[in-house]
């Protein structure tokens, strides 16, 4: 027999055994195997698990549970193509779930994904990590780790993947990642301009709308939109407009290119290759309501740059937009209101918008849509401001009192505009006198009492419009709404405060109004906004004043100061100088005091005829007759005890005089007329009196140490016979009654001073 010859393999060791067909239906037995170091056995256990986590979302929070993804993040670096591949397909089905992407941030398996991202590997690989890399994207931390581990450069370069599932998922990953604007700095250095503009001409639509989107919020930079000008971007785009197979992707399409509109350089590009035409008569053409929309918008933010502004409107937008106020969806004529709003900066646009659109607008304020009521009045704001022409406009369309039933309306933005736009109308005479009729003042009311800001200061506003007309000023006293104007006095907003200011200063004008004004504290508040150098302002400067004028005596006792223009009246007195923050009394509260010691009040009863007044305050009035100025010097120091020596002034005991007088009046008030023996205050006083009866400008000065001046203005001509300059004197009506001291001479200032 010949020697047999071994034709076989070797018989298998005898202390392992042979291979083994393992099958179980047990999640926690496959997940036992992941640990197995035979190949075959771990590739045979992830495809199972992948096969398993697909069926629903429970099976992935089991193996979730089993620790599986521990496991197979051990797997993703295995040197067997095969094992690594099924392992990332689990983490790809898997990373759908909430629970699944934290195990996987906590596990820190990005740089692990990334790294399958190289060339060599296969192609799903490269899907299923780029789908588990999308999945995660969504979250804050994660994109930082993409970005700072490489991640870019490999999704970019999978955008030109011949698998489109790798296309999708790459894309979709870049598009969460640029939401991130460091992102979007990094993805432009990367030329992404190129392969997203070449998915636009994908055969997926999906794909295509991812890659619109990713542009969408690319191109919201600067530097991108120069790039997808250079690429040809722009045409692609406005290709996709033009195709009506494309329908799907115009909304998305329009907001890449509305951001192009951005840019005076991208618009102007746009505009000479008649692609702005293109856009602008698309939209015309366009029904549907997100597209309009959309594109109303993108014109807002354009809008905001003067040079875009001109550039649309030779594109004739206006025509685009005040279609838009005729549609039937409230989102797109509050879209358009806005966009008119921005456009009408432009006074070309404004004039076009004004005519046509300003009757439309009108129309639209009795929606009870309040955002668009909002919008609206914004709009018609914005016209009518700076333009006569559109504020008659608004008169002529009937648009008064659906703005006055605007300050109804519950949106703070559209009461605001709605009382801006009645500030504007009331410049002209026909359509302030309508909306006086029609009961601004107490329509202004509620405003009034709003406790927004705005409201209140263009209420305030308002007020100072209206309040010039006495009807009106009336009518804000008899609707309670001095009292809410005295309150916004003292608001902390500065605005608020000075068209307060501002309100009272015009409102004041009449005594009536001032003086109700003042009953309500207005003038207490204003003199300490003037005693603070924070809040002080040239307004409430104003108001005090314009509140003072109307009430002499507190003017003159607090500012110790009567221009000519304040004119002397009966029931004027003169209770001495209170200092800042004392309350001043009226002259009932006066009258009720027990009698003092203290300087007695002046009081002022002047009549053309002597009579003797029933009322002892008011006993012995003093006679005024027409006579000259300086017939009238002589009667004063006549009147109050004749000339006085200068240097027997010390022994001119006046005050002993009048103590008897209001001895005998049983009253610290004393009128005038009874004062026989007067000094420098008493003199000034009379002689005011009887200079603002007779038409002669005349001041009244109160100095220190009961000292009292009177200055006027006279023309003098010089010897040629021509008129010089006013020049100011003080009046001597103590020493040398009737002598005129020129303002700053030496005698004046020893007449003024001690």
């Amino acid at each position: 027999m010949g020697k047999k010859v071994k034709t076989g393999s070797q018989d298998p060791p005898k202390d392992v055994f042979d291979p083994l067909l393992i099958e179980s239906k047990a999640p926690a037995t496959v997940v036992l195997m992941l640990s197995s170091p035979e190949n075959e056995i771990l590739a045979k256990a992830c495809n199972a698990l992948y096969k398993f986590a697909s069926k629903d979302d429970g099976n992935k929070l089991v193996l979730l549970g089993l620790g599986a993804l521990e496991h197979l993040h051990k797997l993703l670096s295995h040197e067997d193509p095969l094992i690594r591949r099924n392992a990332i397909m689990v983490f790809g089905i898997m990373a759908s779930n909430n629970d699944v992407k934290k195990v996987l941030r906590e596990l820190d398996v990005t740089n692990s994904l990334i790294s399958q991202l190289a060339p060599e590997e296969d192609v799903v690989i490269h899907e299923f990590a780029t789908l588990c890399l999308a999945y995660m994207a969504a979250e804050y931390t994660t994109k930082v780790k993409i970005f700072e581990q490489g991640g870019l450069e490999p999704l970019i370069r999978l955008l030109g993947s011949p698998d489109p599932d790798v296309k999708k998922n790459s894309l979709e990953c870049i598009y969460l990642l640029v939401q991130d604007f460091q992102n979007r700095a990094a993805v432009r250095e990367l030329n992404v301009i190129p392969p997203l503009l070449g998915l636009l001409e994908s055969e997926y639509p999906v794909i295509q709308l991812l890659a619109l989107q990713t542009l969408e919020l690319i191109s919201k930079d600067r530097e991108t939109r120069i790039l997808l000008g250079e690429n040809n971007g722009l045409d692609c785009l406005l290709n996709i407009l033009e195709n009506n197979e494309l329908s799907d992707l115009h909304i998305e399409t329009l907001a890449v290119l509305g951001n192009c509109f951005e840019d005076v350089a991208t618009l102007q590009q746009i505009q000479l290759t008649g692609g702005l035409k293109k856009i602008v008569s698309f939209l015309e053409t366009s029904t549907v309501p997100d597209i309009q929309k959309n594109a109303a918008k993108a014109i807002t933010k354009a809008a905001y740059d003067s040079e875009i502004r001109k550039i649309l409107h030779w594109g004739e937008v206006e025509k685009f937009l005040l279609s838009l106020l005729e549609t039937n969806n409230d989102e797109v004529k509050v879209a358009a209101s806005q966009a008119i709003s921005a456009m009408c900066e432009n006074m070309d646009s404004k004039c076009v918008l004004g005519l046509q659109g300003i009757p439309q607008l009108v129309q639209l304020l009795s929606s009870d849509n309040e955002e668009l009521k909002e919008a609206v009045v914004t709009a018609l704001t914005n016209l009518t401001t700076g333009s006569p022409k559109n504020a008659s406009v608004v008169a002529e369309a009937e648009g008064i009192q659906p703005l006055m039933n605007t300050l109804n309306a519950q949106r703070d933005g559209a009461i605001s505009n709605a009382i801006a736009v009645l500030i504007n109308l009331s410049l002209q005479e026909p359509s302030r006198v309508s909306i006086q009729n029609c009961g601004i003042m107490r329509a202004l009311v509620g405003p009034l009492r709003s406790t927004n800001s705005q409201v209140q200061s263009k209420a305030a506003f308002a007020v100072a419009a209206f309040g010039c007309d006495a009807d009106a000023r009336a009518e804000l006293r008899d609707v309670g709404g001095l009292e809410l104007l005295v309150a916004l006095l003292q608001s902390k907003n500065e605005e608020v405060r000075r068209n307060a200011c501002w309100a009272v200063t015009v409102c004041g004008s009449d005594e009536p109004t001032a003086v109700e004004l003042c009953r309500l504290g207005a003038l207490d508040i204003l003199e300490e906004i003037n005693l603070s150098t924070n809040r002080k302002n040239k307004f409430s400067e104003a108001a005090l004043e314009k509140l003072l004028d109307n009430n002499l005596c507190q003017k003159y006792s607090l500012m110790g100061y009567l221009s000519s223009n304040n004119i002397i009246t009966n029931g004027f007195y003169d209770c001495g100088q209170v200092k800042h923050g004392e309350k001043f009394l009226s002259l009932e509260e006066l009258s009720k005091q027990e009698l003092t010691d203290r300087r007695a009040i002046i009081f002022i009863n002047a009549k053309p005829q002597e009579n003797v007044v029933e009322e002892k305050v008011q006993d012995e009035s003093v006679p005024v007759s027409r006579v000259s100025s300086k017939e009238k010097i002589r009667f004063v120091a006549d009147k109050m005890g004749g000339p006085i020596e200068r240097e027997e002034l010390h022994n001119f005991w006046w005050e002993l005089d009048m103590s008897k007088i209001e001895f005998g009046l049983k009253s610290n008030i004393v009128p005038i007329g009874k004062i026989k023996r007067g000094s420098f205050y008493h003199r000034a006083l009379l002689f005011k009196v009887l200079a603002d009866r007779n038409g002669i400008g005349c001041t009244l000065v109160r100095g220190m140490y009961n000292r009292a001046w009177n200055e006027v203005k006279l023309v003098e001509r010089s010897p040629k016979g021509l008129l010089l300059p006013p020049q100011e004197y003080v009046v001597d009506v103590m020493f040398e009654p009737g002598r005129l001291l020129k303002q700053g001479s030496a005698k004046a200032d020893q007449y003024k001073y001690i």
